[in-house]
């Protein structure tokens, strides 16, 4: 395997300060891996993790915190001069939706980089357009309405009851809680007032769907992938089929142990388990997608499968869905995991 330059791009905030750099090189002191508690409990996890075993592996690897500023990149591009950019960032500027252009600005500097291109960043990002476009595609996938700020609420007749009301545009879970689902046009109107007036941005309500909820993860930029299907499990819940992965569910120990929350491998049928792939695999091409995604879905009782929200670039830290399934029945191991995203990356210049 052959050594790389590799500057990691993350927000300035999630530079993980345990880890100090020599000449803006990272240096991985004797002994100085967190506990796995210390390693939880911060909020850059996946930043730690990728930046670790990237200078395990034998790369030189920098680290490079950014928020608003462009040149701060350039900069770093000319100094250090990367084979690669490994691209952790989720938001620019404080707007999550400025994400993509961050990577238009790498392709204007030629500049390889791992995960989506910026296109299929910008239609993942609005949940609207990918549900039109898996319309037009004949994938399941809920009946949806928007409801954008400023403007005056009319709730169309169409939607069935319980909904869930979402941010159109924001990820990461921001949001969603258990007053997210809603079922009546009074509860309706103020989820909708909370997410306009509160979080500030433009609402998305679709036909809440009972039953499991699974994630499938896609590596590939024309030849894909599939992981094995994985399951959020909610084993001390009364009514698991109507939990859903809201905020709480993602990040507090104390409900997640309240209501029993695990994930593991889903067990379904070879034939199901198959058709949930296929129907990742589809929305995977037919939004753009290149790189790496997790495509979220959910299942009915009578076995139907709705694509929720497709996630390019999602969460890589060593414990988190996407690599934990990759591990499963594969053979690969994190720095497997992390390879196939830089060859991708690499690659992707050649491909397209």
């Amino acid at each position: 395997m052959k050594a790389l330059r590799i500057l990691v791009l993350m927000h300035s905030d999630l530079v993980p300060p345990e880890m100090p750099a020599h000449k803006g090189l990272l240096e991985i002191p004797e002994g100085g891996e967190l506990a796995e508690k210390d390693r939880l409990e911060t909020t850059w996890t996946t930043e730690y993790d990728v930046l670790r075993h990237l200078a395990a592996m034998g790369h030189k690897v920098k680290p490079l915190g950014v928020y608003s500023d462009l040149l701060k990149i350039r900069e770093a591009i000319e100094a250090f001069k990367p084979h690669i950019v490994f691209n952790l960032l989720e938001e620019f500027d404080g707007e999550a939706v400025f994400d993509s252009n961050v990577v238009s600005y790498l392709e204007l500097m030629r500049m390889a980089y791992t995960g989506c291109n910026p296109r299929g960043l910008m239609i993942a990002r609005d949940k609207s357009l990918t549900k039109k476009i898996l319309m037009y595609h004949r994938i399941k996938t809920p009946k949806f309405a928007v409801f954008p700020k400023n403007r005056r609420t009319k709730v169309p007749k169409n939607l069935r009851y319980p909904l869930i009301v979402k941010c159109l545009d924001e990820d990461a879970s921001l949001g969603l809680s258990k007053a997210s689902i809603v079922s009546s046009e009074e509860k309706l109107l103020e989820r909708i007032n909370y997410i306009h007036k509160k979080i500030g941005v433009d609402a998305i309500v679709e036909e809440f769907v009972e039953g499991r909820e699974f994630y499938v993860g896609v590596l590939g930029n024309y030849r894909m992938e599939l992981l094995p299907v994985w399951e959020v499990f909610y084993k001390k819940a009364d009514n698991p089929e109507k939990e859903f992965y809201s905020r709480s569910a993602k990040w507090n120990d104390k409900y997640r142990q309240r209501k029993g929350i695990d994930s593991g491998k889903a067990v379904l049928t070879p034939e199901l388990e198959k058709k949930c792939q296929e129907i990742a695999k589809r929305t995977y091409k037919s939004l753009g997608l290149n790189g790496y995604a997790r495509i979220d879905v959910r299942m009915d009782a009578d076995e139907n499968i709705y694509v929720i929200e497709a996630n390019p670039n999602p969460n890589i830290a060593i414990d988190d869905e996407f690599a934990e399934s990759s591990f499963h029945e594969n053979g690969w191991d994190y720095h497997k995991v992390l390879q196939k995203i830089l060859n991708l990356g690499l690659n992707w210049n050649k491909e397209h």
